[in-house]
């Protein structure tokens, strides 16, 4: 946990009560059985209830040397199972720490079941178990719920870090005040005659009762911050309060005088600005931030000494439950949000009677791709919208008011789609980049000499985009091939928006450009390296006139260089290769080097 020495600290006191019934020792701990009023600071503390250890349990020593610097002590008893929490309200500028411990006796406190040390650097008003009242789900400074059963004790330790502090109030919560929203706590612990501290709203009529057997008079007085004074005429058993002070009574008996003292604080009750209805377009992962609101629902009131939350219906906002977070995922459409403005140290003073129709309304969500291509010989292709929205009203750079246009020629294109509704006008755009492709053709293809590992280059006069395969195997981007085996082969170019493929038949095998039949065994003869794997294939040889010199077969011993048994002369020489197809054809082998030349 962080904490951090150096705090700022300003004093703004809750109420005009100054009185606090608190006790900064835990033998003396106030019994409580409901919400607390706000009491006006902790200031010091009596004897170290934690007899000089330097931490108990997430609680370390503060600027005082000791755990405690200026404290107060609670108690109370559950007389319901279920989930327990609590708010401790405090001045947003000022660092509060709490620990919760169960147990019967202040000697044996052991370790306390929830506890939080943070420092207040981000300056929340809250801490305590359960949820965060602001709706703040992510808050450090509150603890998980505690399950509670019935007939347990528990001390609850308040502590303020520094040393000035303008005071907290208490609000218990929980579903077993659902359950029990009168009895949960156990008011049988509070010996006292006028009960435990009293927090009430501004207008309500507090009842304080001191009705005792045997009594034959009362004395009422109150305390507003100058000392008890008499209040006149207020002789009953029961007195009607309607401000806040520290109030004690005197009961007279037979047998002597009953003191009694009990704290009532009033708060006021919020009113809630109106509010202003909120139209804004959609838009995808939209998050509205509620705080926006949070000055309208304020009005000319102070914002310390109140909460605003957000409600999807009118009875959470009445029960305060469920807020909304305030970064709020909106979706398309309109809803009703009801507004609770709640006071920061009673959640009991509230005023939910305000709400604003929040519509959002749709922007256009343009999805279409972004670049299309116009093959060779297209008439057009069609760009935008495949469906539009009845709703929405399109208009394209070129004038046309359509979902979709059909384009002929290259060019950017934009489309701009309007929702109008609520008085707003949400748009989007959206660009098409459209591009003429032509057609894949080969114009060569380049096999390199027979050799063990064969390399073969596919050509052509067309700029583009284009893939290349060969066989069977996968496209790649080069046009070259290496480790291409002999023989029959099919080489495949395609162009890579879809604008068509060709493909061609090759073969692969290997010859000499020269040879030189002169008797000194080297080269003596010319031949085609690689036939026997071609089926049937035939190889003729020609002069440059054409006429017919030569037939071999992949038997053949190959060419000597002779025709009829008399040595030809020294010049190139022309051949085809054919064999039979995979069809049953026979076809003529492309893109061979056809010739060579004879060296004597």
């Amino acid at each position: 946990m962080v904490r951090l020495i150096v705090k700022v600290l300003v004093v703004v006191f809750f109420c005009q009560i100054t009185h606090a019934q608190v006790t900064a020792d835990c033998g003396s701990a106030v019994p409580i059985c409901n919400n607390t009023p706000i009491n006006g600071g902790a200031n010091g503390y009596g004897a170290d209830d934690f007899n000089g250890a330097t931490s108990s349990g997430c609680l370390e020593q503060t600027l005082s040397g000791s755990i405690e610097s200026n404290s107060a002590w609670y108690r109370f008893r559950t007389t319901a199972s279920g989930q327990l929490g609590f708010n401790i309200g405090h001045n947003n500028t000022e660092d509060w720490d709490f620990a919760l411990y169960r147990a019967t006796d202040c000697n044996n406190l052991g370790d306390p079941v929830r506890c939080n040390f943070f420092d207040n650097s981000d300056f929340k008003s809250f801490i305590g178990v359960g949820e965060d009242p602001t709706g703040d789900q992510n808050s450090v400074h509150f603890e998980d719920w505690l399950d509670v059963n019935a007939g347990e004790d528990y001390f609850l330790f308040i502590n303020n870090f520094s040393n000035l502090n303008s005071g907290f109030s208490i609000q218990f919560t929980g579903n077993i005040f659902v359950t029990n929203p009168t009895d949960a706590l156990d008011c049988s612990i509070i010996s006292n005659l006028l009960g435990s501290p009293i927090a009430a709203c501004q207008n309500d009529i507090v009842v304080l009762d001191a009705t005792t057997t045997g009594a034959t008079g009362y004395t009422w007085y109150q305390d507003i911050g100058a000392g008890f004074t008499a209040i006149s005429g207020e002789t009953n058993p029961t007195l009607n309060v309607l401000t806040s002070a520290q109030y004690r009574v005197v009961v007279t008996t037979a047998t002597g005088s009953i003191i009694s003292d009990v704290q009532v604080g009033f708060n006021a009750i919020p009113t809630t600005g109106t509010m202003i209805d909120e139209v804004l377009c959609n838009t995808t992962d939209m998050m509205f931030n509620l705080e926006m609101k949070d000055g309208e629902a304020f009005g000319a009131q102070n914002p310390d000494d109140f909460i605003i939350s957000y409600h999807s219906s009118q009875t959470d906002a009445m029960m305060g439950t469920n807020p909304l977070p305030k970064q709020y995922s909106k979706s398309p459409g309109q809803e009703t949000i009801y507004v609770r403005t709640t006071s920061l140290t009673n959640s009991d003073c509230y005023d939910a009677s305000e709400s604003f129709i929040f519509n959002a309304v749709e922007t256009p969500e343009l999805v279409f791709p972004d670049e299309i291509t116009i093959c060779e010989g297209a008439t057009g292709v069609v760009i935008g919208e495949t469906a539009g929205n009845p709703s929405f009203t399109y208009v394209w750079s070129t004038g046309e008011s359509t979902p979709n246009i059909s384009v002929s020629q290259e060019g950017d294109y934009t489309l701009t789609a309007t929702n109008i509704a609520g008085g707003l006008q949400c748009e989007a755009q959206r660009t098409v980049s459209v591009r003429a492709s032509v057609l894949p053709a080969i114009s060569d293809v380049e096999i390199e000499d027979f050799q063990s590992n064969n390399k073969v280059t596919i050509l052509t006069d067309i700029e583009g985009d284009f893939e290349y395969r060969m066989d069977s195997g996968p496209f790649q981007t080069s046009p070259v091939f290496d480790d291409v085996l002999a023989g029959m082969h099919t080489v495949t170019m395609r162009d890579v928006f879809g604008c068509g493929e060709v493909t061609e038949n090759i073969v692969v095998v290997g010859f000499s450009p020269i040879f030189s039949p002169n008797g000194d065994v080297l080269n003596e003869s010319w031949h085609i390296d690689g036939l026997s794997v071609l089926n049937s294939p035939i190889v003729t040889i020609y002069d440059r006139y054409g006429k017919l010199i030569k037939e071999m077969t992949e038997f053949s011993p190959g060419w000597d260089g002779s025709f009829n048994g008399k040595p030809l002369p020294s010049t190139d020489y022309w051949f085809k290769l054919s064999y039979i197809d995979n069809d049953g054809n026979r076809t003529y082998a492309k893109y061979l080097q056809n010739h060579f030349s004879l060296r004597r």
